[in-house]
């Protein structure tokens, strides 16, 4: 990419990451090409549809999250290093407001843009939550899919007013339902 091609780039992304951060992810494409100071047609050429301009945004966010979850992997407390991971990929998801539907849709559509960093994803949470599940410390019905329906859930909660001040209550509540012998929690042979 040319020089004055790649700064167009990433001034748009700086510009795209403030509005959908305030605004979410219905933020105009037409707004972020004004703000940016280029044309909707450069806007297009970077990003040809709002879920490209999604991924670009989301890439590098989940490439880290993939990446911590490589690093808590090696943790020796598996149910904390998926806690620690589920509380990190919930802040990540809840940074860019109104982006929880376009991921959930995307999972299962092969063409979406946003499809192969939103698989990433839930393999990283996959696997540790495998790793807690085989060290006995967290339920067996439940899959990488599960584990990415819960992240969604808690990231869209933290976006309603109401019940922001019971997100860390409610995180701790999902957090006993995945998690066998946690404190508070039920052991699984004592579960209705």
């Amino acid at each position: 990419m040319r020089s004055d091609a790649r700064k167009n780039y990433d001034h748009i992304l700086a510009v795209a990451r403030d509005l959908l951060s305030g605004e979410g992810a219905d933020a105009s494409l037409r707004d972020i090409a004004r703000k940016a100071g280029v044309g909707d047609g450069t806007l297009h050429r970077h990003f040809p549809t709002r879920e490209a301009l999604l991924e670009a945004l989301l890439r590098t966010s989940f490439d880290a999250l993939s990446a911590r979850a490589s690093e808590l992997a090696q943790c020796e407390r598996a149910d904390e290093a998926l806690l620690t991971w589920v509380r990190e990929a919930i802040a990540v998801t809840h940074s860019y407001k109104g982006v929880i539907a376009p991921m959930v849709a995307a999972i299962a559509d092969e063409n979406s843009a946003l499809h192969s960093s939103c698989v990433d994803l839930r393999q990283a949470g996959a696997g540790l939550l495998k790793r807690a599940q085989a060290s006995g410390l967290a339920r067996q019905d439940m899959d990488g899919n599960d584990l990415f329906a819960l992240i969604s859930a808690l990231a869209w909660l933290a976006d309603q007013p109401p019940l922001v001040p019971r997100a860390d209550h409610l995180f701790d509540i999902i957090s006993d339902a995945i998690l066998l012998r946690r404190p508070g929690g039920v052991p699984e042979n004592q579960r209705v």
